[in-house]
């Protein structure tokens, strides 16, 4: 079978990520994660691992938990070879047995469980994340709600901190992102008897949690469980979680998550729909400081066995590598063989290649149960084989058996092959769709979110405008006079914007009650100035009408004399009095006082004349001079 790498590429960590990392806490310490920068292969400083960001949202973190360390020693695996659900099982398993079972984590029970197979498409094992933990078959465990994928999580690697230990075989193996995944006889070892017996008291409290009405506790509610109280699993820790002490426990990673982000991280880790609600609470309280350990309680303790002074066991390789590398993962989370009897078929399968095809046959024939008798003699090929291989007739006959039912054999395999192209190719759609549904949905909560900003960002601004619309009302209720008055504030605050507008605010209204009276006031002089013209509309065209370069005052008051005149020569000449107009216009030779008291005694008289004529002049003021036009 072909071992393909995935084509390492650059990290491809987002703003987004880097956001939920940051709330999360991983950022805190210093030195706990280190992110790539334009490598397109992991190269990882000394004492750093690769990992993901989908590790690390599962309950990973530096420094690593010894029960994680265990299970890589023991399976012979790197931490970029487990996949993100894999990473999440080992994090439900370590919370469930210290919150709810009052134990450390359980190596014999975790045998009883839990086995592991290949991950990849037919024909291909993959190396990133080739390796996924899943529950055997006959073991009721809790429903997870994995997800069916995890789009892009390979993409997104950075490097982890791993903590230095006094045996170089106990760390973590150095990262290698070429070494082939060799399947070993660990990855489906089975507790023994003595460890059945040790653990079946836990094995009857996992079923009684599971069956309790009322009370049934799932893999949603374990998980959403440590992913609120901020404690990971997988990172080595000072307490176990059945001393969880609350909001000032130590191994807290960060604050408590907002409801929003925390139901967003628990969706995006399961296949909850819309429609599932995210548990707020377990049904069955857990283990903590204010739920202690009842009095006399049996703490067991079984971790992964590690080396001392030599391998285990359980790491010996198994010859075939290829061995459950397609199959799917119902059936080879629910394999029953024993490390011993898989041992023996690879060993038969592999040493088989160096044999005849004869003795090959028959051995399978046998060990599969067949029964020849139940075979027709084939008369038709009997003739022919006589001729091309002459032997006994039993014989023969037991050949041809073996010939016909290796070709029924042939025909089941070519089944098989057609329809994994076709599983793999519908995998492939599938993959396809659920990727342009994942695009579509992060759209819509982009588009959402937009919204929300948006909505929240008016509202603050009308918060705003109010509150300088009040503060504006209150600083005009201030004053005395808007007219002619300094502008004083009392009890001023130290708002140098309000006070501007403030000021401005008077000003405007002062400039607007000046330009209203000049409006009236041209208005109402208009008329006497342009007699035969239309009062324009706009303030501005009606006082251009008054800044022209002629002296309105001097041509009204030479019309008006002109008009005065023309009336006096008017009535002369209806009294028929003789007139020197000669010298009428000739002012120079009177003296002042002289002209001014014979415009004093004339007064009377032309106030009444003009009364008779129907027109009341104006009163204004007199000259010294008359103008004459």
């Amino acid at each position: 079978m072909a071992t393909e790498d995935l084509e390492w590429e650059r990290s491809k960590i987002s703003n987004q990520d880097m956001n939920l990392l940051k709330r999360l806490g991983f950022t805190k310490k210093k030195d706990a994660l280190r992110f790539p920068h334009e490598e397109s292969y992991p190269s990882p400083p000394m004492e750093y691992r690769v990992s993901f960001v989908d590790h690390l949202i599962r309950g990973l973190s530096p420094p690593i938990h010894e029960f994680l360390r265990g299970l890589l020693f023991v399976y012979g695996l790197q931490l970029h070879q487990l996949t993100p659900n894999s990473i999440l099982h080992v994090s439900i398993f370590i919370t469930f047995c210290e919150c709810f079972l009052g134990v450390q984590p359980n190596w014999a029970l975790w045998k009883r469980i839990f086995c592991l197979r290949r991950n990849g498409s037919h024909g291909v094992a993959y190396n990133i994340g080739g390796v996924v933990i899943c529950v055997r078959s006959d073991v009721d465990y809790f429903d997870v709600k994995f997800p069916d994928s995890v789009q892009g999580w390979r993409k997104r690697w950075l490097y982890v901190h791993e903590e230095s230990s006094d045996s170089m075989e106990y760390n973590i193996a150095p990262f290698d992102g070429k070494t082939k995944i060799l399947r070993r006889r660990s990855w489906d070892a089975e507790a023994t008897e003595e460890e059945k017996l040790a653990t079946e008291a836990l094995m009857t409290r996992i079923r009684e949690l599971q069956s309790t009405r009322g009370k049934e506790l799932s893999g949603i509610q374990i998980t959403a469980y440590f992913l609120r109280i901020r404690v990971q699993p997988l990172q080595a820790r000072k307490n176990p979680l059945w001393m969880y002490a609350g909001d000032e426990d130590v191994e807290r990673l960060s604050t408590d998550l907002s409801a929003k982000d925390l139901e967003k991280l628990i969706r995006r880790i399961s296949k909850l729909s819309k429609k599932d609600t995210v548990p707020s609470s377990c049904k069955v309280k857990p283990f903590c400081s204010a739920n202690p350990l009842p009095e006399g309680h049996l703490v067991l303790s079984s971790l992964p066995p590690l080396p001392e002074g030599g391998e285990v066991e359980e790491r010996a390789v198994v010859t075939d590598d290829n061995q459950g590398a397609s199959r799917p993962e119902s059936g080879v989370g629910g394999s029953q063989k024993s490390a011993a009897s898989l041992e023996k078929e690879n060993e038969t399968e592999v040493t088989s290649s160096t044999r005849s095809s004869l003795p090959l046959l028959l051995q399978k024939a046998k060990g599969r149960g067949m029964k020849l008798s139940t075979l027709a003699p084939p008369k038709l090929i009997l003739p022919v084989l006589k001729r091309l291989h002459p032997m006994p007739g039993k014989k023969l006959w037991v050949f041809t058996m073996l010939l016909l039912s290796a070709q029924k054999l042939a025909e089941a395999n070519r089944r098989a092959d057609a329809l994994a192209t076709e599983l793999e190719q519908s995998e492939t759609t599938r993959m396809k769709a659920e990727a342009k549904a994942a695009t579509v949905e992060d759209l819509q909560k982009r588009l959402d979110d937009a919204k929300r900003a948006l909505e929240e960002n008016v509202a603050q601004h009308s918060a705003r405008e109010e509150e300088i619309l009040g503060r504006l009302e209150s600083q005009s209720r201030r004053f005395v006079r808007r007219t002619h008055q300094e502008y004083e504030l009392e009890n001023p605050e130290d708002d140098e914007l309000l006070d501007a507008l403030s000021l401005l605010e008077i000003h405007s209204t002062e400039a607007r009650n000046g330009l209203a009276e000049a409006e009236a006031g041209l208005s109402r002089l208009f008329p006497y100035f342009f007699k035969k013209k239309e009062e324009p509309a706009f303030l501005i065209d009606l006082a251009k009408c008054f800044t022209s370069n002629e002296d309105l005052g001097l041509q009204l008051r030479q019309e008006g004399l002109k008009v005065g005149v023309e009336g006096t020569m008017a009535l002369i000449a209806e009294s028929q009095q003789h007139v020197d107009w000669s010298r009428v216009g000739n002012t120079g030779e009177i003296e002042t006082k002289k002209w001014q008291s014979l415009i004093k005694a004339a007064k009377p008289s032309s106030k009444k004349i003009l009364a008779t004529l129907g027109y009341i002049p104006a009163p204004a003021p007199s000259s010294s001079k008359p103008e004459v036009k």
